[in-house]
């Protein structure tokens, strides 16, 4: 078939009339022309290649519209609402405006040379073990771009990927678009005998997780601190899991994110510090959490060379390079925390201290209103219980779960938008998850505020 243009000058040679006018014939031939190319369009395009099969919905596209919609109080995402450090910010200023011609244009594709310089410091303390900043550190679109060039380059068709339960919801159709399959394994909750629930009560069944590594699996991914849960991985846990990458070649990809910030003294252990693990892990780090600039979408993936240099393939191809005057700030930022890591004003350590009463808080308004919250040993998400809040949901769609169908009208009709726990879960999971919702606590006190109040609200208007 022609295309669109030459068709439709071809058909004007013919039908034009000799007076420049445009003719009744030449009109209507050029709207059925015009008519055949739509048709075609819409059924050659009509249907996605198949690797986007079934991954079209996203939770954060979904609800941020619902948020945006209804003007509700936004406990959903999870980013801060107040200013991160000034020297962060006028450090990306003075970088764009005061660093010569060369910051605004591009840098170094793998990695600006002063941030990977940095980072390769800072985490010769975390790992250690020294860093080559040129092979072994990769700056990227944020932690979703880590977790993107990790699955894409580490991942072929028929692999499988062992994802626990939560998971961050992008995990499992970044492994379906390389081509892998999903293998899942839920975190089960333990009776501790308490009326008060913590993360550490979920945990990982050894027998359960030794299962589900086959002479297919080629890699686990593990997030620690996790979201949503808050669950913080015991050294023995993580031991656990290592011992089974050794034992069948498996690549460990440890989304740790989250570093900064645990609570109550609980350590944060890096799987890539374990023996043997270094050699096969990758690990995702995101100066969004570490300096609460999460819009600046920077991230960096850690690891052997000949691990990163396929991430580095998948990222040349995609990407290419990061915002320039973005790495010089974070860079910045890194050097001085460096500087005063002992310190109790290093931000890797205040930022928890921070963050500590505003969970202690969210969990005192939850529990003080009926919802029941699992008390997060990390992270700045906990989630909650609504078994006890009971509500008319008849008004939601009957063939979503029950925590999407509570979210949407609470956020709806008391104007407080959460997320839905069972996002995090696989399909043949979710009823393991929909008794759940998930808070961010990383707010402003006054933001805490406004959503007690509605919640005191709604309570008083249940019991009156």
């Amino acid at each position: 078939m022609l295309p669109l243009v030459s068709a439709l000058r071809f058909v004007g040679k013919l039908t034009k009339p000799a007076c420049g006018c445009v003719s009744l014939l030449e009109t209507r031939t050029l709207s059925s022309q015009i008519d055949l190319q739509r048709r075609m369009s819409s059924q050659k395009f009509a249907n996605p290649p198949k690797r986007l099969d079934g991954i079209d919905k996203n939770v954060w596209v979904e609800f941020v519209q619902l948020v945006l919609d209804t003007k509700a109080v936004n406990l959903g995402q999870g980013f801060p609402d107040f200013f991160p450090p000034d020297y962060v910010t006028k450090g990306l200023v003075d970088a764009a405006q005061n660093s010569g011609p060369l910051t605004n244009q591009y840098t170094r594709g793998f990695g600006h040379p002063r941030l990977i310089a940095a980072i390769s410091k800072v985490y010769h303390k975390f790992l250690g073990r020294e860093l080559d900043p040129a092979k072994e550190v990769l700056i990227t679109v944020g932690a979703y771009g880590s977790l993107f060039c990790s699955i894409m380059g580490l991942v072929e068709h028929g692999d499988e990927v062992i994802i626990i339960e939560p998971y961050f919801d992008c995990y499992e159709p970044m492994v379906k678009m390389a081509g892998g399959t999903p293998v899942f394994i839920p975190l089960r909750l333990k009776d501790s005998g308490s009326n008060v629930l913590s993360s550490a009560d979920f945990y990982l069944d050894p027998a359960e997780l030794a299962s589900k590594f086959t002479s297919k699996t080629k890699a686990i991914v593990v997030n620690t601190p996790n979201n949503p849960l808050g669950k913080v991985y015991r050294r023995e846990e993580l031991q656990m899991i290592a011992d089974l990458c050794i034992k069948h070649d498996v690549v460990c990809i440890s989304d740790e994110v989250y570093e900064h910030m645990t609570y109550n003294n609980t350590e944060h252990v890096r799987m890539a510090t374990l023996p043997g693990m270094w050699e096969r892990t990758i690990t995702i780090g995101s100066a969004g959490k570490t300096f609460s600039v999460t819009g600046w979408k920077l991230g960096w993936s850690l690891g052997p060379s000949y691990l990163l240099k396929h991430l580095q393939t998948v990222h040349q191809n995609c990407i290419y390079t990061c915002p320039t005057p973005i790495q010089e700030a974070v860079a910045r930022g890194f050097e001085l925390e460096f500087s005063r890591m002992n310190s109790e004003e290093c931000y890797f350590k205040a930022l928890a201290e921070e963050l500590k009463p505003k969970r202690d808080n969210m969990a005192r308004i939850l529990t003080e209103v009926g919802f029941k919250p699992v008390i997060p040993e990390g992270g700045y998400f906990m989630l909650a219980e609504i078994s006890n809040m009971k509500v008319d949901l008849s008004s939601e769609d009957p063939d979503q779960p029950y925590d999407y169908k509570f979210v949407k009208w609470m956020t709806k009709n008391k104007g407080l938008a959460t997320i839905p726990n069972s996002a995090f879960y696989s399909a043949d999971h979710k009823p393991l998850a929909e008794k759940f919702i998930r808070f961010c606590f990383i707010k402003e006190d006054s933001t805490l505020a406004q959503a007690e109040k509605i919640i005191k609200d709604w309570k008083a208007s249940i019991e009156g």
